[in-house]
């Protein structure tokens, strides 16, 4: 993925948000974790465009199989 097509993304992320908090009458409550909730979903989703999430996720799983491999005896 490109860095430009994740700097739209991010700006369209950011303009979503901004026109929910800035038009749309909802108590404070609801606009915090609506933006919690987006920044979340931003977040995990620039890890797994990069690749993070994956390299995390092979790691752990080759560490397993690995582990399974070595008998002790």
């Amino acid at each position: 993925m490109s860095l430009i097509s994740v700097l739209i993304i991010l700006v369209i992320a950011g303009f979503f948000l901004w026109v929910i908090n800035a038009y749309f009458p909802m108590p404070g409550k609801i606009k915090k974790i609506l933006n919690v909730a987006v920044v979340v979903i931003v977040a995990l989703w620039l890890i797994i465009a990069f690749g993070l999430l994956g390299r995390l996720s092979n790691r752990h799983m080759d560490s397993i199989h690995m582990g399974s491999m070595h008998r002790p005896w």
